[in-house]
C-alpha cells in the first residue's frame, strides 16, 4: 500500500512539470546537472534557501560563495549529524565564513526510545523564489559522479510557496552555525 502512495505522488508530482522545467538522471546526466544547477545559482538576484543532507562539491560551493559577494543572501541548512561527521569535506564550514551566507543545523525529531535523530534529508533549493531545486542526490561528488540519483529544476510556483513554508517552519527550529 505504502508503496501505491509513492507512485501516485510521483506521477502527480511529473504531471505538475512544465515545459521549461528540466530532469536529468544521474550518473549518465551528472554534467549537465551540474552545469544547470551552477548556471541557476549564479543567475541569482536575491535569494537562495537550502536544505541539505550533505554538501561536499566544492564547484556548487564556489558558486554560492560568487554570489554572495555579489550581495544574494544565501540560507543552508544542514543535518547536524551528517555536517558534523564529515568537518573535514563539508561545505558547511567553508561557507559559513563569507558575508551574506548564513548557515544552520538541524536534527530530525528524536526517536521514540530516544537513542537518535533523524535526519533533515532534504536535498532542494529555492532560487529568487522561481526556481525550485530538488531531487534524489546530495551536493557530493558521488551524488553526481558514482550514484544512480535524479534532479529535478522546476518553476512551479505552487511546489516553490510549499517548501518556502516548509523551509521558515524549520529554520525556526534550526541552530545558526557559528
Amino acid at each position: 500500500m505504502k508503496f501505491i502512495s509513492i507512485f501516485f505522488i510521483i506521477i502527480l508530482f511529473f504531471a505538475n512539470l512544465k515545459a521549461n522545467d528540466k530532469i536529468y538522471f544521474l550518473p549518465d546526466e551528472s554534467k549537465k546537472a551540474l552545469h544547470q544547477i551552477q548556471k541557476q545559482i549564479l543567475s541569482a538576484k536575491n535569494s537562495i534557501e537550502i536544505t541539505i543532507y550533505n554538501f561536499t562539491h566544492k564547484k556548487i560551493a564556489n558558486s554560492l560563495k560568487d554570489i554572495a559577494k555579489r550581495g544574494v543572501k544565501i540560507k543552508i541548512i544542514f543535518d547536524y549529524e551528517s555536517s558534523e561527521k564529515r568537518k573535514d569535506k563539508s561545505m558547511l564550514y567553508y561557507l559559513a565564513k563569507y558575508k551574506n551566507i548564513s548557515v544552520y543545523q538541524i536534527k530530525g525529531k528524536l526517536s521514540k526510545n530516544q537513542k537518535y535523530f533523524g535526519k533533515m534529508h532534504q536535498k532542494m533549493a529555492v532560487i529568487d523564489d522561481k526556481t525550485l531545486i530538488l531531487g534524489s542526490a546530495n551536493w557530493t561528488h558521488s551524488g553526481f559522479g558514482k550514484n544512480y540519483e535524479v534532479i529535478v529544476i522546476t518553476h512551479n510556483k505552487k511546489f516553490i510557496k510549499k517548501y518556502k513554508k516548509f523551509f521558515k517552519k524549520i529554520l525556526k527550529k534550526a541552530n545558526k552555525f557559528l
